[in-house]
Order: C-alpha cells, then structure tokens, then sequence
C-alpha cells in the first residue's frame, strides 16, 4: 500500500508516522508513504497556498492551482482508489470505513487547513471526504494520522498478532469487552472466574454480552435498528 498526504504542515505528521506500528509497518515494506508539501506546488515567489475567500467571508481559503497541481502530479505517476480530504463537515470516519480502506492499493489525503479547500477541489478532484468528529481543529493533519494509523495496523503483518485487530471495538458494531491480565487476585481485586474455567466457549459468549452490556451503556447509538442476539 502507499499513501501520499498532501499538507500545508508536513512536521505535524512526523510524531505519529515514525512510531510504533506505524513504523514497523512501513519498515517492513507493508507500506510506504509520503508526505508532501502542498507549498512545493505554488508558483507564487512567496509559496503562497492560501487567498481570501470570494463573497467576503472571514479566513483564508486554501487555493485550487496548488493543490490541483500536486493532485496531478501524483495522479500522472500512478492510479489512485480514493482521494480523500480530510474536513469537519465530511462524512464520519468508522472502523468500516477503515477496513474498507485497508483493502486499498493507493490514496491520497488532502489536510484541509484555514477556511477550507476551494469548493472546486471538492468537486471535481475529491473522491471521499472524512470527519473524525464533530469538532474543527487548526488543521486535518492530526485526522490524517488518525486515518493512516487506523489503516496501517489492519495490514497482515502489521501487527504481530493478526486476531487481535479483528476483536477491536467496532469491528463488529460493538464496543470490546473488558480485558484482564494476570494476576488474578490483585488486592482483593478479581478477575471474572468465567476467564480463569478454560472453557471457550462460554467464555466467548460471556465476552459478547459484555460487549453488548457495554454498547448499550456507553454507545447505544451503535444498537439502533439492529437486532440484539
């Protein structure tokens, strides 16, 4: 897989990209990327990629020549599956939409920063646009991460125990279930006696109503029109 973020600020993207499984991933080739500054693509002397908003609204707009031509530049070189721009009013980011992703050969991510992205962008070179909450923040680069992270650690070999990426929360429109480790008694502190029997099978059931013991408390929103089993 490769990725190509597109950013007005590339070194907020250093932290989360050369750590942990991120790194790992891309040090075993799994994937590669790339992160480019959206400046290098402005003709203007002072490698402006911002202008003032047409209509007199306040705030800044990120232009179309500069982003349109880094868009073109890596599209010239390769096929891409999605575009992404990265906004607060995009569609919610989920862990479906993760895995759907992790399915990809190549993609982009625009950062939106400012006001936003000349509407145009949208329009025309956009294939998928992203939240991750209903919250504006300075910039999408700390979305993209989150995106590239989200990503990267569904890659086979990603991470070493390939089960536990498919036992996350989400994964199956439910919130994980608790999780112990020893010891077993710790200050009169106990572990369920069901994960101590050995017995799989009831474990995994007991597993699935905590799960759902939980959705329904923390996030019942995740239960509404489906059928609890």
């Amino acid at each position: 897989m490769r990725i190509d973020i597109i950013t007005v600020i590339p070194q907020l993207l250093d932290g989360p990209l050369t750590h942990s499984i991120v790194k790992r991933a891309r040090e075993k080739g799994l994937v590669e990327i790339h992160v480019h500054d959206l400046r290098d693509f402005s003709l203007d002397k002072h490698r402006r990629v911002d202008d003032y908003a047409f209509g007199g609204d306040a705030g800044m707009v990120m232009a179309i020549e500069p982003i349109q031509r880094a868009i073109s530049h890596l599209t010239s070189q390769r096929s891409y599956d999605e575009v992404i721009y990265t906004s607060p009013d995009g569609n919610s980011y989920n862990q479906q939409e993760a895995n759907r992703l992790a399915l990809a050969d190549n993609i982009i991510i625009l950062c939106g920063h400012y006001k936003g992205v000349d509407q145009r962008i949208r329009d025309h070179l956009i294939t998928r646009e992203f939240s991750i909450g209903d919250y504006v923040l300075t910039g999408g680069e700390l979305a993209a991460a989150v995106i590239t992270d989200s990503v990267i650690r569904l890659l086979p070999g990603a991470i070493s125990d390939e089960t536990s990426a498919l036992t996350d929360s989400f994964q199956d429109g439910l919130l994980a279930p608790p999780v112990y480790t020893r010891p077993a008694d710790y200050q009169g502190w106990k572990v369920p006696e069901i994960l101590l029997s050995g017995h799989a099978a009831k474990i995994d059931q007991w597993k699935h109503e905590q799960s759902l013991e939980r959705t329904r408390k923390l996030r019942p929103d995740l239960l509404e029109g489906k059928e609890e089993d």
